[in-house]
């Protein structure tokens, strides 16, 4: 007879795995169901900017989980450098917001939340064409590249024994006396004894799905589409990141410089289209005048899983005593990730929070 895992995980993303990698270092034995393949929706997608954009403007309980993972991924990188060999490109190159007409709060928040801040002078210029206001930069604001962060936590998973199912959708549940038995899938059933559902954009949809009748406590999470654009320039050409009103570009260590991005909301709709190409060419063009010599090699759109106040939901059901959620990620997914699996297993195991879990509640705002 197949042993029943502790914890059953729906959506292999970013979430999903850095959930099942936490669950596992506590004891669990996982499993990990995805639909497509691993960590190739909003996780490939993104661009991997270690801190929410203009995290000032955001609700607190999106500034918690942020600081919490930022204490988080050195080790995380490094544990999964030595353990896989895979390196996810953790690189503190810092960030540059040129534009700050809010420049108080910003200092504000750096400064309650011990962020280091200077003010950007004219040497950070040289090479960008923009006109700055109140520019600021954070020396150690890092990013991580998504595919290889993918990429090296699915390795990991493996070397420690958890079952990855790919390719295999969720169909509807066993429901006894406020308790899921088990799942039915496009592979079959497995029992189960703890689920957590991890969909990402698709979340809210497979929440309706199979709980029709559990609408109160229904997670608001709908897909929001954003388009992306990536340079073949030669290292160094852009030392740091750089977010320009609300636009952005990414250097990578081998010189690629990622341009991103739109927010578009076309239902589960991600094909790119030629008027983001241009909008975000032109930006990226302009902004760095060397992306001239850099041919575009690449364009592609994923889909974010939005909510309204872009908090995430994360905690147990309040109704079905053995289903908990860590979802709604919106633009945030990588930023939030360690900290946001680090809760959920928390909540799950019954352990003491490092994040006060109040304000992820199913039950609450979002």
């Amino acid at each position: 007879m197949t042993k029943i895992p502790d914890i059953t995980i729906i959506g292999g993303g970013i979430i999903g795995l850095l959930t099942a990698r936490e669950l596992f270092n506590a004891g669990a034995t996982v499993t990990v169901i995805e639909k497509n393949q691993l960590g190739q929706e909003s996780s490939w997608a993104g661009g991997g900017i270690l801190l929410p954009l203009y995290p000032w403007r955001q609700a607190d309980a999106i500034t918690r989980l942020a600081l919490q993972s930022l204490i988080l991924y050195p080790a995380l990188a490094a544990q999964l450098i030595a353990e896989t060999h895979l390196d996810p490109e953790w690189t503190p190159c810092g960030l540059l917001i040129t534009k700050n007409p809010d420049i108080t709060m910003a200092r504000n928040w750096c400064d309650t939340n011990h962020i280091a801040f200077q003010s950007a002078g004219a040497d950070f210029f040289k090479d960008l064409d923009t006109a700055p206001e109140n520019p600021v930069w954070l020396p150690e604001i890092a990013q991580a590249r998504n595919p290889r962060l993918v990429k090296s936590l699915k390795q990991d998973l493996i070397n420690k024994g958890v079952t990855l199912i790919e390719h295999t959708e969720l169909n509807g549940i066993a429901l006894r006396r406020n308790r899921i038995t088990r799942i039915d899938t496009t592979t079959g059933q497995f029992a189960v004894n703890q689920l957590i559902i991890s969909a990402g954009a698709w979340t809210g949809q497979l929440f309706q799905k199979l709980f029709p009748q559990i609408v109160a406590n229904a997670p608001k999470i709908a897909p929001v589409k954003g388009q992306m654009l990536v340079f073949e320039a030669n290292p160094d050409t852009l030392r740091t990141m750089v977010l320009d009103g609300d636009q952005y570009l990414i250097p990578r260590r081998d010189g690629k410089i990622l341009a991103g991005s739109t927010v578009e909301r076309d239902d589960f709709n991600k094909t790119t289209t030629a008027e983001a190409r241009d909008r975000l060419s032109e930006f990226a063009l302009k902004l760095l005048p060397a992306l001239k010599k850099a041919p575009l090699i690449h364009h592609w759109a994923g889909l974010r899983p939005g909510t309204e106040q872009g908090i995430p939901y994360i905690g147990k059901h309040p109704e079905i005593c053995n289903l908990s959620i860590n979802a709604g990620h919106f633009r945030n997914g990588l930023v939030l990730g360690p900290a946001s699996a680090q809760l959920m297993a928390d909540l799950v195991l019954g352990r003491p929070t490092a994040v006060a879990p109040e304000p992820y509640q199913l039950s609450s705002p979002h």
